[in-house]
C-alpha cells in the first residue's frame, strides 16, 4: 500500500539519511535510522492497543523526541495526532481530550498530575509517561487509568513499518486555536496541508540538508512545528529539541551546535540580545531567524542588522499551517511592519463585507487559499459554515483579520476584526498604534484598545510594560506618537502594568485587559 502521509517521512529518510543526525536533546543524539525504528517501535505497539485509521492519540509534553516519534508513529498508522498545550489547567486538557475523542494519551513525567487529572472522565484508555524531567508525586489513580512507561511501551512493539494506505487528503493533525472566546476550536490538518506548507517554507527559506533548527518554541504550537520542524526533517536535516526558553542557555546551543536557524516573537529576539553574553556568543553560522506574532521594532532589527543579521517575517495562522505570507530578510528594513508576500503556493486577498476583492491601499478581510489550509474544524458545524466562502475560484479561508495591499503587492496587517476600534465613526486598527509605540526603547510590551467615550463612543488606550531598568512616562509615549499618526489614532490615556494577561499560546487577552482597564 502507499503512504504519502507524515508518517512515512522518517521511513523514507531511512536510507537517504542513513546516519545523519536527526534530533539533538538533553536525550542524546538519534540518527535517522535510529528514529525511524524508535517510531516503528512505537507505532506496532500503538496499533496493538487498538490504534488504527481515524483514531485520536494525544500528546502532553514540551520539546522532546517522544513528541516526533508520537506525531510520526500516530500518523503511520492513519490515526490522528493531537497535542495539547501544557500550559492548559486540567479543565481545558479535559475539554480537549473529550472534544477531540483521544483514546491514548501520551505525557511528560513533570506533568503527570495534569495528565491523569486532565484525563479523568475522558476517553483516554492509555495513559504512558515520558521521563523527560523529574518526576511529579502522582496521587492513586482513579479506575483502570494506570500510567505505564512511555520506553516499556515503545519497546512493546516490533520494529515494522506499517503498511497502511494514506492519502493528503486524509486527517493527520488536531490543532487546537487559542480560544480567545470560548471554547477552543480544532483546526483539521491533512498530511497534505502540512505537506504544502513544509514545501512552502523549503521553496521561500531556502532550506538545505545541511541545515541545523534550534527548536525554542513548544511544537504543541503550529509555528514552531509547521515552520520549523517537519520543514527541515522534510529535507533530512538536524533538529537540536530545547523545552524551555532561557536566553543564555539559547546563546549557548547556537554556538555549540552550529545552528542556522531560530525562530521566535520579536521579544524572543529583544531578551537575546541584551543577555550578557550577546556580544561574546559566535552567532555566524545563523542563517535563518523567523519571526511571528507582531512586526519587529527598528531599535531590535538595528542590534542585529549590527551583527549582520536579518530577520524573515511572516503571517499565518494555526488554519493555514500555519504560513500564509513571509517577509524576505532582504525587506525587512523597507517594508517594515508588513506580513509579506503571500507564500509560493498560497493565495492571499483582501475584501470587503460582500467578498469582493480590494484594490491596494484599501483595508478589508484577509482571506487565504491554499492546499496549506484547512477545509474545516472538528465538530464545529457553525464554524465550518461561517468560517469559509464558497467563490467560483475555490474556497477561501476568513482570518478574521484586517489588512491591505502596497502597490508591489506586499500585505500589511490592521488588526483583528473585533479589535477594531470605532472612535465618532473612525475606524482606529489597534497594531497600528502598538507598531508604533514599540517603537520606544523603553517598551516591553503594549496592547491598545477601547474604551467607552461619552463624545466619541469609544477612545483607544493604550497599556504598557516597561522594559527592566528603563522609565516612560504618558507623556513621552503622546508626544512619541504626535505627526506619527493620525490625531484620531493616538490613545486618549496610557496606562503602565506589570505584566499582559495572555492566552495559554502566548497571545495578549484584550478581553481581560478592558475588563480591568476598561473603565475611566
Amino acid at each position: 500500500m502507499i503512504n504519502r502521509g507524515l508518517g512515512d517521512w522518517i521511513h523514507r529518510r531511512r536510507v537517504k539519511s542513513a546516519g545523519r543526525i536527526a534530533l539533538v536533546s538533553a536525550a542524546g543524539e538519534l540518527t535517522y535510522d535510529q528514529l525511524d525504528e524508535r517510531i516503528n517501535r512505537l507505532a506496532s505497539a500503538l496499533a496493538d492497543r487498538g490504534i488504527g485509521q481515524g483514531d485520536r492519540v494525544a500528546y502532553l509534553g514540551e520539546n522532546y523526541p517522544s513528541f516526533l516519534e508520537t506525531l510520526f508513529a500516530t500518523t503511520a498508522l492513519g490515526a490522528v495526532f493531537v497535542p495539547l498545550n501544557t500550559r492548559l489547567a486540567p479543565p481545558e486538557v479535559g475539554f480537549q481530550l473529550n472534544d477531540s475523542g483521544s483514546t491514548v494519551l501520551i505525557a511528560s513525567t513533570t506533568l503527570a498530575p495534569l495528565a491523569l487529572a486532565a484525563a479523568r472522565k475522558t476517553p483516554v484508555q492509555t495513559l504512558a509517561l515520558v521521563d523527560d524531567g523529574p518526576a511529579a508525586a502522582l496521587e492513586p489513580a482513579d479506575g483502570d487509568l494506570q500510567p505505564m512507561d512511555f520506553e516499556e511501551l515503545l519497546a512493546s512493539g516490533a520494529a515494522v513499518h506499517p503498511d497502511v494506505q494514506i492519502g493528503l487528503d486524509d486527517l493527520a493533525v488536531i490543532l487546537y486555536t487559542s480560544g480567545t472566546t470560548g471554547n477552543p476550536k480544532g483546526a483539521m490538518l491533512t498530511h497534505g496541508n502540512l505537506t504544502w506548507n513544509a514545501l512552502n517554507v523549503i521553496t521561500d527559506f531556502d532550506y538545505t540538508s545541511k541545515d541545523v533548527s534550534l527548536m525554542i518554541a513548544p511544537m504543541f504550537h503550529v509555528a514552531a512545528l509547521g515552520m520549523g520542524v517537519l520543514p527541515t526533517l522534510l529535507k533530512g536535516a538536524t533538529v537540536v529539541l530545547e523545552p524551555k526558553f532561557e536566553p543564555g542557555r539559547v546563546l549557548h546551543l547556537i554556538e555549540k551546535h552550529r545552528a542556522t536557524g531560530i525562530s521566535g516573537v520579536p521579544t524572543t529576539y529583544q531578551m537575546l540580545a541584551e543577555h550578557p553574553d550577546w556580544d561574546s556568543t559566535d552567532l555566524s553560522s545563523l542563517r535563518n531567524l523567523t519571526c511571528g506574532g507582531s512586526a519587529v521594532p527598528l531599535r531590535v532589527l538595528d542590534i542585529y542588522e549590527q551583527r549582520g543579521l536579518s530577520f524573515t517575517m511572516g503571517y499565518g495562522m494555526t488554519e493555514t499551517s500555519p504560513g500564509a505570507t513571509t517577509l524576505p530578510g532582504r525587506y525587512s528594513r523597507d517594508k517594515q511592519g508588513s506580513g509579506g508576500l503571500p507564500h509560493f503556493h498560497t493565495e492571499v486577498r483582501v475584501v470587503d463585507p460582500l467578498n469582493e476583492v480590494l484594490p491596494a491601499g484599501e483595508v478589508g478581510e484577509i482571506q487565504v487559499q491554499g492546499p496549506n489550509v484547512i477545509a474545516s474544524y472538528w465538530n464545529r458545524e457553525e464554524a465550518n459554515q461561517s468560517s469559509f466562502v464558497h467563490a467560483e475560484d475555490g474556497v477561501w479561508l476568513k482570518t478574521g483579520d484586517m489588512g491591505y495591499f502596497d502597490e508591489d503587492g506586499f500585505l500589511f496587517i490592521s488588526d483583528r476584526i473585533k479589535d477594531m476600534i470605532i472612535s465618532g465613526g473612525e475606524n482606529i486598527y489597534p497594531a497600528q498604534v502598538e507598531q508604533e509605540i514599540a517603537q520606544l526603547d523603553a517598551v516591553a510590551a503594549v496592547a491598545v484598545f477601547g474604551v467607552e467615550d461619552e463624545k466619541w463612543g469609544e477612545v483607544p488606550r493604550a497599556a504598557i510594560v516597561i522594559r527592566d531598568g528603563h522609565e516612560l512616562t504618558e507623556a513621552q509615549v503622546l508626544e512619541h506618537l504626535q505627526g506619527r499618526l493620525a490625531r484620531y489614532k493616538i490613545p486618549k490615556s496610557v496606562i503602565f502594568v506589570e505584566e499582559m494577561p495572555r492566552t495559554a499560546s502566548g497571545k495578549i487577552r484584550k478581553p481581560d485587559l478592558r475588563k480591568q482597564y476598561g473603565t475611566v
